[in-house]
């Protein structure tokens, strides 16, 4: 029988995202690809340091733990493959089970997540991560300044997500920002009843939701709604989660406060969120990436 990904919850990740390779990729963006790739063959059997999604990928790589394969981390980066050399001997360094990997080198690599089946698409370059959007996937820009994970949950997995343009389409978003907070609050009253349309990360929330029910005695997910909404337009989300069937196990209705302060009390893993303001915030306390979707991100 011929080996699949189809039964497991599949991160695609590049260097940048799980290592921190800020220096090396100064040269990088610099254009002298030979310096990059020589300063990485140098470093060869030096582990590059974690880098912002660093806990997320080590916390669901344990989910593997007793011997049955939940969980698949790709390596999908721009990186040539003398650099994809450091990058798994990084992984084994830092006891991740890093198998698989597709190393562009420089081209654009987002076009592999349909072979990879893909729940969720990690770098640090907006093109990437808006192409694969476009094509379907869930993706988020990481921040590489974010603030690295705590440490007080090592057996949860906790992931933070925004609900409008994230878990759920823009569909509302789009009339708050045309017409104000009183048509956005009388709309979704008399929406109530009527699930959102789908965000572009319902399909991670639904792959969790799956691994969650799994869960082994040594790891559990925990997630959360992290919202602007407040009553009565929360009524709406609790009801569209509802209506897919897939629970979160915390939601926060700020009604427009800052979100910065109360993730630094979750303590995830990961916060999604598509306003820049908020990725901004957040990447304060937590380690946070933006979703270049809805009508807060148009397209250049």
């Amino acid at each position: 029988m011929a080996l699949t990904l189809d039964d497991k919850l599949v991160v695609a990740i590049s260097s940048r995202a799980l290592f921190n390779l800020e220096e090396e990729n100064r040269l990088f963006d610099a254009g002298d690809d030979k310096a990059y790739m020589r300063l990485q063959f140098e470093r060869l059997d030096v582990p590059a340091k974690p880098g912002v999604a660093f806990s997320l990928v080590q916390k669901l790589l344990a989910f593997n733990d007793d011997g049955v394969k939940r969980v698949e981390v790709v390596m999908l980066s721009r990186n040539d493959p003398v650099s994809g050399m450091r990058i798994f001997r990084s992984g084994k360094a830092n006891n991740l089970q890093l198998e698989r990997g597709v190393f562009t080198q420089g081209r654009a690599p987002f076009g592999y997540l349909r072979a990879l089946g893909a729940h969720l698409f990690l770098s640090a370059n907006e093109k990437d991560v808006r192409d694969a959007l476009a094509l379907g996937f869930p993706a988020a820009r990481v921040l590489t300044e974010s603030t690295q994970a705590g440490s007080n949950y090592p057996n949860e997995v906790r992931i933070a997500f925004d609900g409008d343009a994230v878990l759920f389409s823009d569909e509302a978003e789009q009339i708050y920002q045309r017409d104000g907070l009183p048509a956005f609050q009388q709309h979704e009253i008399e929406k109530a009843t009527v699930p959102l349309p789908d965000g572009p990360f319902k399909p991670l929330l639904a792959a969790l939701h799956r691994l969650q029910k799994a869960s082994t005695p040594h790891m559990r997910i925990r997630t959360a709604l992290v919202t602007a909404r407040s009553a009565p337009a929360h009524e709406r989300a609790i009801l569209t989660l509802m209506d897919w069937h897939i629970e979160v196990d915390e939601a926060m209705f700020l009604g427009g406060l800052p979100k910065g302060e109360f993730l630094r009390e979750f303590e995830p893993d990961f916060f999604f969120d598509d306003q820049t303001g908020h990725v901004n915030s957040a990447a304060q306390h937590v380690p946070a990436g933006h979703v270049s979707s809805g009508v807060s991100n148009p397209a250049n």
